[in-house]
């Protein structure tokens, strides 16, 4: 259900007690930093590229156009892949047809990965978001990697839990929030809100489809909440794709 954006100004969001607006802004915004932290491969002081590129064999490099397939539900499980520059996304397909989308991913994550806990077969589809240059790095040779390397055993696995950490946040988003919520968290998620490497998020080009394939809804409804979000003065656009205020926050703290 779509929240009554006339009587928001009169409904004063529930915080716990003894908790400000400002206060339960602020720790919003945080845990939306936490989360970003916890999307981005390269946030690890820990340059993870450099082991990779060392490896003289069991290792390629290609790269992929937009909507390219990398590998497909069902295929062998035996490699490892890196996303050395663009996006992936990741879906599965059920037995009747329809597709959910597990994740987006950005530059500096692995995916894949699980070849290394015995899976013979890919549970899930990867495919470019954006041209991509990804690195695929055997099974094997992956396993002996990670056994002498241990720094880099380390912050791979460090990785990976937080990327699980996002993806159970996402679970948690999509099972109690609205579509409006999620929309408005996930665009804060996309511009990297809060960090300082951009301190004016904007997030480029993307299809309102695929707005509504990570939040779970339709593109209509997507191009409403966006309508919206520019009346409200939330989001602009320009030559670079779409500006992201910090009153969005707004739409996520509104109960």
């Amino acid at each position: 259900m779509a929240t009554n954006f006339a009587t928001m100004s009169s409904t004063a969001p529930r915080f716990p007690r003894g908790r400000s607006f400002a206060q339960a802004a602020h720790h919003k915004l945080r845990v939306v930093s936490n989360e970003i932290g916890a999307l981005q491969g390269k946030s690890f002081a820990f340059d993870l590229e450099i082991p990779l590129n060392k490896l003289m064999v069991g290792k390629s490099r290609r790269d992929y156009l937009t909507g390219d397939s990398i590998y497909s539900q069902g295929d062998p499980d035996n490699a490892v892949f890196y996303i050395q520059s663009g996006k992936v996304k990741l879906t599965v397909v059920s037995m009747s047809g329809k597709e959910a989308v597990i994740a987006h991913l950005p530059a500096g994550s692995f995916f894949g990965e699980a070849s290394l806990a015995g899976e013979s077969h890919r549970i899930s589809s990867a495919n470019a978001l954006q041209p991509s240059t990804i690195i695929r790095i055997e099974k094997t040779v992956m396993q002996e990697l990670l056994h002498r390397e241990p720094e880099f055993a380390e912050q791979f696995l460090a990785h990976l839990l937080s990327r699980n950490i996002r993806m159970q946040a996402d679970l948690v988003d999509h099972l109690f929030n609205s579509s409006e919520k999620r929309l408005a968290r996930l665009l804060m998620l996309m511009a990297n809100f809060g960090q300082d490497s951009k301190p004016i998020p904007v997030i480029a080009k993307i299809s309102q489809e695929t707005l509504a394939e990570m939040i779970g809804t339709t593109r209509s409804r997507v191009s409403f909440f966006l309508n919206r979000f520019r009346d409200l003065g939330y989001i602009d656009y320009s030559g670079a794709g779409m500006v992201i205020n910090s009153s969005l926050v707004n739409i996520v703290l509104h109960d």
